[in-house]
């Protein structure tokens, strides 16, 4: 069965789905089967994978009924475009809609190993899907003074989704984000919130670079683009895989 992890923050611009795209790559190289879910109808994450703006089926399609997952799986992304709008609308009159996207997960639970979820830069209906369907949620946060604002607020979330609907749900940790360390006021912020959120916090912080947005202009993962900035993303991708108990994975990345 697959180990599923929403990452999400209350909104855009903290590196969330880089996150995704560069974990995703990164389990791929300690060998384990990973599947990513493009739950925002802006499509960043599909862009970043390259997967044509015509793919058809997407997300939408999966979460209206039209197709099962496992159809709309391309390249190793269930990919998602404005259809997805259109999908939560109608998802927003129908009875169970929090559960709809852990049933569609079903269809996939066995051919993967990790599934990693993009959610939209919000808190709403689809958010609430990913963390019901989840096992663990990631948090990404910037390096800003109102960081630990955001990541209350997100934390409320996976409290109400937990709230009869996910008890099972674990909160992964916190993933500090486009960061300039040399900065006094990044500083102050990672320290604000490690004293919030003390463990949940990640030891690597990942460092503040035009390069993440050169990487996915070019649909090429930073790992690739940038080694020495892929650096920080090889330690989290280790701390994660440590905090999910996944020892021979980490070993495998060890020598990537």
């Amino acid at each position: 069965m697959a180990t599923k992890i929403a990452i999400l923050s209350q909104k855009g611009g903290t590196g969330k789905t880089t996150t995704v795209r560069t974990l995703a790559d990164a389990f791929r190289r300690a060998g384990l089967s990973v599947l990513a879910v493009d739950l925002d109808p802006q499509g960043n994450l599909s862009d970043y994978f390259d997967v044509a703006p015509d793919a058809e089926p997407t997300m939408g399609d999966v979460l209206s009924g039209r197709v099962t997952a496992s159809a709309a799986v391309h390249d190793g992304i269930i990919p998602a475009n404005l259809s997805l709008a259109e999908a939560e609308l109608m998802l927003a009159g129908r009875m169970g809609r929090e559960l709809t996207l852990r049933k569609a997960l079903k269809d996939v639970d066995d051919d993967y190993d990790v599934v990693l979820i993009d959610c939209p830069p919000s808190l709403g209906l689809l958010t609430v899907n990913a963390l019901v369907a989840a096992d663990h949620a990631l948090l990404s946060s910037e390096a800003q003074y109102f960081a630990l604002q955001g990541v209350e607020q997100a934390l409320e979330v996976i409290e109400l989704a937990r709230d009869g609907l996910n008890p099972d749900l674990e909160w992964l940790g916190v993933v500090f984000n486009i960061a300039d360390m040399r900065t006094v006021h990044s500083r102050e912020a990672f320290e604000s919130l490690r004293e919030h959120v003390k463990g949940k916090l990640f030891d690597t912080t990942i460092r503040q670079s035009i390069a993440y947005a050169e990487s996915a202009e070019r649909a090429i993962s930073i790992l690739d683009h940038r080694p020495d900035l892929g650096s920080d993303y090889l330690k989290l991708a280790d701390e994660v895989l440590g905090r999910l108990d996944m020892p021979e994975a980490r070993r495998r990345l060890a020598v990537v």
